[in-house]
């Protein structure tokens, strides 16, 4: 076997960057803490669109934005995936902010399962006999959860149903991961700005002028949405999808042990046992996966 080339260990290096900025995102959020989670979302937006009208700018995509707006499928659809990333980004921060970290990293450890189911159901898409057993042993695990966690499970779900579709219908939009999330920041921008300003006349005030870290942390937030999107979007170019998609189990490894050690959270038999059954699902799809991939021709 020849060793990777240089253009493959890039990707990799990007790839594994992007998922530990999306893996340590709890300990920011949590910073943030005594901001309204509507309003930190909102501010998210506020502070993301220039970062992406930027990086557009930077890489020569303007054509590419200025031909999605002009595509009217393409611009539903992408107001579509806007609704469904603003829900994502706002039920994240609750469960981060809540205290149900361990939670989160169950949705984004669910989330590569659903889209599996919603490829089936929606796009078609045909399962192995292992893959199936493996989309089985996840649907134990999450029924285990109605044992005694349904506070847990009810947040887990939100998050990868949201994201799942987020997902299938970017799938389905001929756009760029950047502009794409400059598209869909435009569209979030004006509600965004009238959660900021509405906050604002509140007796609280605005979050962005309370102190010097708040502010920081605030304008922060949308160097965290778009830098680790763009290295994600530098990965996609140089890896096949399968390295990729093992590199994003990362992103939920790293939330869960920050569930664990960093916010000290409880993790009982129950919960402990669903963890279990979803690693063992994942890791029965993924050794298909890496089967049938050295079986087929090059």
């Amino acid at each position: 076997m020849s060793p990777p080339s240089p253009h493959h260990r890039t990707g990799l290096l990007v790839a594994v960057a992007a998922y530990v900025i999306w893996g340590f995102l709890p300990l920011f959020f949590r910073v943030l803490h005594h901001v309204p989670a509507v309003e930190l979302v909102g501010w998210r937006v506020v502070f993301t669109l220039p970062l992406c009208l930027a990086i557009v700018a930077a890489r020569g995509q303007a054509a590419d934005v200025r031909a999605a707006l002009a595509d009217r499928a393409v611009l539903l659809r992408l107001c579509a995936s806007a609704l469904l990333i603003g829900a994502n980004w706002l039920l994240y921060v609750i469960a981060i902010n809540s205290g149900h970290v361990l939670a989160a990293s169950l949705g984004y450890y669910i989330n590569p399962l659903l889209n599996v189911l919603l490829g089936t159901i929606l796009l078609g898409e045909r399962l192995t006999r292992t893959q199936w057993t493996a989309v089985a042993i996840a649907g134990l695990g999450i029924a285990l959860l109605l044992a005694g966690a349904i506070e847990m499970l009810g947040i887990a779900l939100a998050l990868a149903v949201s994201f799942g579709f987020y997902g299938f219908v970017r799938k389905l939009t001929p756009v760029g991961s950047v502009p794409g999330l400059t598209i869909e920041t435009s569209v979030l921008y004006l509600p965004a700005i009238a959660v900021v300003a509405w906050q604002a006349h509140t007796p609280a005030g605005s979050s962005l002028s309370h102190d010097a870290g708040t502010t920081i942390g605030l304008a922060a937030s949308g160097v965290v949405t778009a830098v680790p999107l763009l290295l994600f979007a530098m990965a996609a170019r140089r890896l096949d999808l399968s390295t990729l998609g093992f590199v994003q189990f990362l992103s939920p490894t790293l939330a869960f042990l920050l569930g664990i050690f960093v916010f000290e959270e409880p993790l009982d038999p129950v919960r402990l046992a669903c963890f279990v059954l979803i690693w063992t699902a994942i890791a029965l799809f993924s050794w298909d996966m890496l089967r049938r991939r050295q079986r087929a021709p090059a």
